[in-house]
């Protein structure tokens, strides 16, 4: 197979070990998160490789890795998701396979079953496509987890591969999925004034499609047709929080003035965290 693709196994490994987790933000319960999705769901995951890091840090964002969710179920392993990983290529895993990671679930707005169904196809005709682990180079810029960069050139800095057609990126494969039925992400906006004298000052809004190459995970979060969707505010109750009395007394709250929040406390009530 070459050298070079040797060194760029070798080059992988070692940037895909996975590391002490370093966030700070707890992560969700994976059956509560199983609960939540919906297919065609994007699944955002802050990851603790090297790669990870150096990700974050071109992208400056927290998320490092997206998903995309194509099968649901009653229990987390039913739970499947298409993903692009940098030593295996494009599988397919289980949400299990998350357990322990901050994430963050987006969710598209308005598309027909059809149009939602065709967006996941794409995605799972491409199992079984890999990086092109013959560019070294391409594989290097990573091993720097803040490569000096100036910010306009980051973004073009996360591209990956020879541009084989079989190269996949996460964010890449899962960008193409959506575009693939027309939606957006964060297209290139024109705005275009019209000429009707009648509805002077009009202006009208264009988009423009953006080359998939371009996307990062962040993207799905900051995008506006995207909703962030949080599993722990499904039936959240402020005044069922279970709080101590260490941390009441720390807020320099009174047992007078804490109404129901404290007075739960006392009840023993549990949380439905």
């Amino acid at each position: 197979m070459g050298v070079r693709w040797w060194l760029g196994r070798c080059l992988v490994r070692y940037l895909a070990r996975a590391r002490p987790h370093l966030s700070l933000a707890p992560a969700t319960g994976l059956q509560r998160l199983a609960d939540t999705v919906q297919v065609g769901d994007v699944l955002l995951v802050e990851g603790t490789s090297r790669f990870s890091s150096a990700v974050k840090y071109l992208t400056q964002s927290t998320w490092s890795h997206a998903a995309l969710v194509v099968a649901t179920g009653p229990s987390p392993q039913h739970c499947r998701l298409i993903e692009a990983d940098l030593e295996q290529g494009v599988r397919e895993v289980p949400l299990e396979h998350y357990r322990g990671f901050h994430t963050r679930i987006c969710r598209s707005v308005g598309l027909t079953a059809g149009d939602l169904a065709r967006a996941v196809s794409y995605a799972r005709e491409r199992v079984g496509y890999r990086y092109d682990l013959r560019n070294i180079i391409d594989l290097a810029r990573y091993l720097i987890q803040t490569p000096p960069a100036p910010s306009r050139w980051r973004r073009r800095m996360l591209a990956l591969g020879s541009g084989d057609p079989t190269r996949a990126i996460c964010s890449t494969l899962i960008a193409q999925a959506f575009q693939s039925v027309r939606y957006p992400i964060l297209p290139e906006i024109e705005w275009v004034n019209q000429c009707d004298p009648a509805q002077r000052g009009y202006c009208r809004e264009i988009l423009h499609i953006r080359h998939y190459s371009l996307f990062a995970p962040r993207d799905f979060d900051i995008s506006p047709y995207f909703q962030v969707i949080k599993p722990s505010l499904r039936g959240f109750d402020p005044y069922r929080v279970n709080w101590s009395p260490e941390n009441a007394a720390m807020s320099g709250i009174s047992q007078g003035a804490t109404g129901g929040l404290y007075r739960h406390e006392r009840l023993g009530r549990s949380a439905p965290l």
